[in-house]
């Protein structure tokens, strides 16, 4: 009978699997997933003992018995960009100073991230186990106004919306505890969904012959959406076990390269030279690189004969320098009737450039499990020191990183032998970063003349951000 139960279990996941319209997430990872192991800081890697294992390392799914595990994640995140950009007079007495913008806010909408998986455990010492699940990246759909006092707003030429993206990552996992001292586990993962983001583009002719830079009449909206995306991954780990109260674990997760069809909708500029201009095919085709990961943990549980106490350290390594630009390409898309240009006008590649380098983490987590009114209740602390990604000259309103300290506590309040109840809250503090207006280099997009125009840059300034994570979640054992 309790196989059965399984087995009901993990085909109803499965169903879940095939039905999650509507996971969301886009761009970089702003927070490690799962209420119990943001819990612990992240450290989730020598003592993944639950479903949270599918991600961080999935030797730890035969330490799980038969289960379910479901929780959601809010990402309550908020950027600040204060715009510089350097601006030269006109001649004879050619001066460059710098040119001050509005501040504008970035924030995401109330859009909680799931998690849903299920597994069982077989075998005549329970050494083999089985799982499916689902998740949605832990990124934010960062959205910006398109106006700040009336004016377009600084960021436009960098992000308007990320609104609309849905992603989620589905993925089957099988472990092995060949001894009671190891344990190995590999998954295949499928990233699926559709991504849709709005900037403004600039139209302004090669070297403003007619126009100055960045004038709103030359400003053409732009809507890239991407999809359907099916970009296969996969993961492997395992755990080593010396003794009871150490434990050694290590993972890797490979890349997901997004190669995926798009369209691209443009709105002309209101410019005289578009008055009969017009836009005639949409299709696409855009590529990104999301990063192969590797982690290392080491957790003790130093109250003898006891699990009630586990502390980890674990070591991350994101491998974002695979990430050099993101291009997309257009596929006979053509401008009509632009008053002094060839018709059609074939718009040329779009490269978006990005020169990412690896990211390093340290995590610390703890633990601790005790009786209390004749229930049972775990509480978890933790805290990282994470590099950024993102180069100063690079850093931008769609993607705001800096060095981060995420500090996080939770708890889970354990009722019988099956049901566990979790929650976190984590706050992350990062230092805000200063792009120097003659570093920055980040140009609008100019469909017009194929590459950015390059006379002012649109990334220069001060950024800020403010994130917090607000999870609850659920473990049912069989």
């Amino acid at each position: 009978m309790g196989k059965r139960r399984s087995v009901t279990a993990t085909l109803a996941v499965l169903a879940a699997v095939l039905t999650v319209g509507r996971a969301h997430g886009a761009g970089l990872y702003v927070s490690d997933r799962g209420v119990r192991p943001l819990g612990r800081g992240g450290a989730f890697v020598a003592g993944a003992d639950d479903l949270g294992a599918i991600w961080y390392n999935p030797a730890g799914i035969v330490d799980a018995p038969s289960s379910f595990l479901g929780d959601l994640s809010w990402i309550d995140y908020q950027t600040t960009f204060a715009r510089q950009a350097l601006v030269t007079t006109a001649a004879p007495t050619s001066t460059t100073l710098v040119q001050r913008f509005p501040a504008v806010t970035g924030t995401t909408p109330f859009l909680p991230i799931p998690t849903a998986a299920g597994s069982i455990r077989f075998g005549s010492r329970n050494q083999y186990a089985v799982a499916l699940g689902v998740y949605a990246p832990d990124a934010a759909l960062l959205k910006y106004p398109d106006q700040v006092a009336g004016q377009p707003a600084p960021q436009r030429y960098s992000l308007i919306s990320l609104d609309g993206s849905l992603l989620a990552v589905i993925g089957a996992w099988f472990a092995y505890k060949p001894t009671e001292a190891l344990r190995l586990g590999a998954g295949i993962q499928m990233l699926t969904g559709s991504l849709k983001t709005t900037i403004d583009f600039s139209a302004c002719p090669p070297d403003n012959l007619l126009c100055a830079s960045e004038d709103p009449d030359y400003q053409a909206f732009s809507a890239l959406r991407v999809g359907p995306i099916f970009a296969p991954s996969a993961n492997l780990g395992a755990t080593w076990v010396p003794l009871r109260a150490l434990h050694v674990g290590v993972s890797g997760q490979a890349p997901f390269v997004i190669d995926a069809p798009a369209t691209v909708d443009v709105r002309l500029p209101t410019a005289v030279e578009f008055d009969s201009a017009y836009q005639q095919g949409r299709k696409a085709h855009f590529h990104m690189d999301l990063p192969p990961v590797v982690r290392v943990g080491v957790e003790v549980r130093p109250l003898s004969g006891s699990d009630d106490l586990r502390i980890e350290v674990a070591y991350v390594r994101e491998f974002w320098s695979i990430q050099k630009s993101i291009d997309v390409t257009p596929e006979d898309i053509g401008l009509y009737q632009i008053l002094g240009f060839p018709s059609p006008y074939r718009v040329p590649g779009i490269s978006l450039p990005r020169q990412f380098r690896d990211s390093d983490s340290v995590r610390l987590g703890a633990e601790y499990g005790y009786d209390l009114l004749g229930l049972h209740f775990l509480t978890r602390a933790g805290v990282s020191y994470e590099t950024s990604a993102v180069p100063e000259p690079y850093v931008s309103a769609f993607t705001v990183d800096s060095a981060k300290v995420p500090v996080s506590i939770g708890g889970s309040l354990v009722i019988g032998t099956h049901l566990r109840l979790d929650a976190v809250f984590s706050h992350t503090f990062a230092s805000d970063v200063t792009v120097r207006p003659e570093e920055a280099a980040l140009y609008p997009v100019n469909p017009v003349n194929g590459n950015p125009t390059r006379k002012v840059a649109v990334n220069g300034g001060t950024y800020g951000q403010n994130l917090n994570v607000v999870g609850v979640g659920m473990e049912y054992r069989f």
